[in-house]
């Protein structure tokens, strides 16, 4: 049996731990609290005992607290940083490489310049086997992993006939839960987005990948609108569709009119957040012309980093191999079922 101490509370952290606790292999020692805010009662309900900044301890006096981050610290094996971006480097340097801790990132720090908290830019779909023996890795965001659930199977498919990748990413303003993010009127254009430089951190420096992003306002899912360029003639659209019938954590969809669609329909199965944690081709928006594919597929945003996270902490925390930790994730996040739901739900009509 593994601990696992999870430092942050928010759209991430609840969610590693709401999974966290029904494996088995790990315990939760707990979460790491930064704000005295109403999170703190969130997480003591749902049975995480919360640990502050020793130098905050006198701001929770309010609430029920079970010690410092510090002391939490000490008695676990791996922490999953869940801080806010930038944070991650700060925590890395103040606290995890002094007690000697390996540590998982998420995608709002960086691999490269002085704030660097890994040069391991993890994605289970390129790059599980490289993580092994690494102390400090950094999950992809979600834009950053969705891709690679596309990218990947079509450079097994293809290779070299494969001449460019041209994406470009509508992003959503917030998640759903964080309502104290005003979802802005206007549509706000990312300058350098730092995308496709992360993708090419596992995709490869030199991937004829290129990479335009826009934010709307909607908490509804980020959508991604990827033209693929071939040598020749593109295949057909159900050639781009067979490829990712057996994929992991990739939904093929007929019929949601938009990522509206496909979010209600999970929040009336139940799924945890109402995450479905994974890409939805929308299969009624691939076109094949000339020598071009075009497609469109939906990110589940926060959500399909989760699965990710539980893969590299198996590969972090006990080595295991692929087969091995994708089993046990299946376990978890029953991923197959939520496809075969999504699939039938949305299925083309006759």
């Amino acid at each position: 049996m593994k601990k696992v101490f999870v430092n942050g509370y928010g759209s991430i952290g609840s969610r590693i731990t709401s999974f966290l606790k029904d494996d088995p292999e790990i315990t939760v020692i707990g979460v790491g609290k930064y704000s005295p805010d109403e999170k703190v009662n969130v997480a003591i309900s749902r049975g995480l005992d919360v640990y502050v900044p020793e130098r905050k301890l006198g701001d929770f006096s309010d609430y029920a607290i079970s010690g410092s981050i510090e002391s939490a610290l000490d008695e676990c094996d791996l922490v999953v940083d869940a801080a806010p971006g930038g944070h991650g480097y700060k925590n890395k340097k103040n606290l995890y490489e002094p007690k000697n801790i390996p540590a998982i990132y998420q995608g709002g720090e960086s691999t490269t310049g002085d704030a660097t908290v890994s040069d391991l830019l993890f994605n289970s779909r390129a790059n599980y086997d490289l993580v092994s023996g690494k102390q400090h890795v950094m999950q992809g965001s979600c834009n950053v992993t969705g891709m690679g659930r596309i990218l990947e199977p079509l450079r097994e498919k293809f290779g070299d006939d494969l001449i460019r990748f041209d994406v470009t990413l509508v992003r959503r303003w917030a998640d759903i839960e964080q309502t104290e993010k005003n979802v802005s009127d206007t549509i706000e254009m990312a300058e350098k987005p730092h995308h496709g430089d992360d993708v090419k951190l596992y995709f490869g420096k030199d991937a004829p990948l290129y990479v335009r992003a826009i934010k709307v306002p909607t908490r509804q899912m980020h959508l991604h609108i990827m033209d693929i360029r071939f040598k020749g003639a593109a295949p057909k659209p159900s050639k781009i569709h067979d490829i990712f019938a057996d994929e992991f954590g990739v939904a093929t969809l007929w019929t949601a009119k938009g990522t509206k669609d496909v979010r209600d329909y999970a929040q009336n199965m139940g799924f945890n957040f109402t995450d479905t944690n994974m890409i939805h081709i929308h299969a009624n928006m691939t076109t094949s012309i000339g020598d071009t594919v075009q497609m469109m597929y939906s990110d589940d945003q926060t959500g399909i980093v989760i699965p990710e996270n539980h893969m590299l902490l198996q590969a972090m925390l006990f080595d295991k191999s692929y087969g091995d930790a994708f089993a046990h994730t299946e376990s978890i996040f029953h991923m197959k079922e939520k496809k075969q739901k999504l699939q039938e739900h949305f299925a083309k009509k006759d």
